[in-house]
């Protein structure tokens, strides 16, 4: 593994990694609904319908290249319509950063997201382990729904938490049905990827020891079973999922996370799940960490830069961060 070292950028309190996120999710959200869509150019033909030497059969292909043109521009405007912003969260301390950054904003068009999961523990929705039932209380139930719309959420189907396998089985279909739809898709595309790191370097419900998982290429989502901490049984999103997505983002704070955000920045070479992810996603990876969650890391620190809100008619551009000296 080579030492690809992702955009890292720090700040001083919580409050500030919430604002910063949620800024973040907003700039991927105006991305994902503005960008261009790549259109196939027709061949025009250059007749005049007002020459009489015009034959017949020019006529037609005239009005059947109209015709088509129609159809085409019907089928932009459908595409425009049914534009989405297709995200993946996972649960912990993200969910509160998430509560606590996005509520607040009034440039959310929660109407036209679809939100995934990244992993969940096989619980009941009531519980607090649940990262959708946790999701649902602090932030689903309370956005102001007739202002904003309306998110689509994919969760797992809670009649299946007996059985890992199947509900692996059931969510990848869930995935299928929102990505493949009638196209064969190698792998799902999510305009943004949000995940956490746990002190024990697992990200989503992906464990470092548990190499079997680590290595899936081929399925999109995985069975947990007898995970070291918490729950013992999970599903999860895979390594190859995470990293074609167009962005992911790692959001950590706390100084209990410093020895593994060490690991991770300084020894790529160990393999932790989101050392894979750093290298597998390499150019579109963003960590958002607090201070105390660097203590003792060398690393490259970058201070991040707010956008500007974006028109939702005005083309997306990347825009660089800018490196704290």
């Amino acid at each position: 593994m080579t030492t690809t070292v992702p955009k890292v950028f720090a700040f001083h309190e919580f409050s500030d990694v919430a604002e910063a996120v949620a800024d973040y999710v907003v700039y991927a959200q105006n991305g994902a609904l503005t960008k261009k869509l790549k259109e196939r150019k027709s061949s025009a033909v250059n007749l005049n319908l007002d020459d009489k030497a015009a034959s017949s059969a020019d006529m037609q292909r005239i009005l059947s290249n109209k015709s088509i043109s129609s159809r085409d521009s019907s089928k932009k405007a459908k595409k425009e319509k049914e534009r989405r912003f297709k995200i993946a969260l996972s649960g912990g301390s993200l969910i509160q950063i998430l509560h606590e950054g996005l509520l607040k904003r009034d440039d959310i068009q929660w109407g036209k997201w679809d939100i995934y999961f990244a992993d969940e523990r096989l619980v009941s929705f009531e519980s607090d382990q649940s990262n959708y039932g946790q999701s649902k209380r602090k932030i689903f139930d309370l956005i102001d729904t007739e202002k904003y719309g309306t998110p689509n959420i994919y969760h797992i189907d809670e009649s299946l938490i007996d059985d890992p396998q199947e509900c692996a089985d059931n969510y990848e279909k869930v995935l299928i049905k929102g990505f493949a739809g009638r196209d064969s898709v190698k792998l799902p595309m999510f305009d943004l990827f949000l995940l956490g790191c746990a002190p024990d370097g697992h990200i989503a419900s992906l464990f470092p020891n548990f190499q079997e998982n680590l290595r899936e290429k081929l399925a999109w989502v995985v069975p947990v079973e007898k995970a070291p901490s918490g729950p013992e049984n999970r599903i999860s999103l895979t390594i190859p999922v995470i990293c074609h997505s167009h962005r992911v983002i790692f959001v950590v704070e706390g100084a209990v996370k410093a020895p593994v955000i060490k690991t991770i920045m300084e020894r790529p070479e160990k393999g932790l799940p989101s050392s894979i992810v750093n290298e597998g996603a390499a150019g579109r990876v963003s960590w958002f960490v607090d201070d105390d969650a660097l203590t003792d890391v060398f690393v490259t620190k970058k201070k991040y830069k707010f956008h500007n809100k974006i028109e939702f008619n005005e083309p997306f551009k990347e825009e660089p961060a800018t490196t704290e000296k």
